[in-house]
């Protein structure tokens, strides 16, 4: 699954592309996960010109000129393309054609991505907020007796973090991924502050230095611990894998637990 990261590095060059240019149709081949039908959807993007792309939490968010906006969660399988002409991605459900024969697809052989016609607002602050601080996740921890690992990913809590970037953020910290949430004192607290800020955005860094270009899919052979081909950490540590509520948890014993 494309985490923040990735999302940021897809909504930079979208941007790229697609900023004002001007809807000429769309075309909905799967309905089910999209909250309005296809005539909708083209009443309410014909002819829009494309205002802004940009990224909150692991969400894509397209926002035309009149202020619609168009919300896309690509789920875990979900992939965009930019093609032109006949070209026709497999396993298509939504394309939005644009000024020049330039096509957005979204494709997901699960069917699992979904398409939001102006979503509400939420109020839960995405990753690299300015809002999410050492206070702010002070607040959080304190209330919270579920280990760090499974609050960092709870998008209740704060959103954009998944499971890879949850593993290289706590090393970074040196905090354990065991450790007990309102057991984390406050020095570790501002360490992992920092550090979701400096390891997301080096992320997005690393991405865009590989794939100039990207608009989907992953890159992860850049990563410190969330590695299946690495055996230790970049000062020395051997990495121990192990699955913890159905999910691969990467970490080392440099991190500290907290209990």
């Amino acid at each position: 699954m494309p985490e923040l990261p990735d999302l940021q590095a897809f909504s930079i060059n979208l941007q790229k592309k697609l900023h004002n240019k001007k809807v000429k149709d769309v075309n909905l081949l799967f309905a089910k996960k999209s909250n309005a039908p296809e005539a909708k959807l083209k009443k309410a993007l014909d002819k829009q010109a494309l205002a802004e792309v940009y990224r909150d939490g692991k969400e894509l968010y397209f926002k035309f000129k009149n202020d619609d906006i168009l919300r896309l969660h690509l789920m875990l399988r979900g992939k965009l393309y930019l093609v032109e002409h006949e070209e026709e991605p497999k396993h298509s459900i939504l394309e939005i054609l644009f000024d020049e024969d330039i096509k957005l697809v979204l494709t997901d052989f699960q069917k699992a991505a979904t398409i939001t016609l102006n979503p509400e607002p939420s109020d839960v602050p995405d990753a690299m907020s300015p809002e999410v601080d050492a206070d702010f996740l002070k607040g959080i921890l304190s209330k919270k007796k579920a280990i760090i690992k499974n609050v960092l990913l709870d998008q209740h809590n704060i959103k954009g973090i998944g499971n890879a970037y949850a593993d290289e953020i706590l090393w970074d910290a040196k905090i354990s991924p065991m450790s007990v949430s309102n057991k984390i004192p406050d020095n570790a607290i501002k360490r992992l502050a920092k550090s979701i800020k400096s390891v997301l955005k080096n992320a997005e860094k690393q991405i865009l230095k590989k794939d100039p270009d990207i608009i989907s899919g992953e890159i992860r052979d850049f990563l410190d611990i969330h590695n299946s081909k690495k055996t230790h950490s970049p000062t020395g540590g051997k990495i121990i894998s192990q699955t913890v509520n159905s999910r691969i948890t990467y970490y080392t014993e440099e991190q500290e637990l907290f209990e």
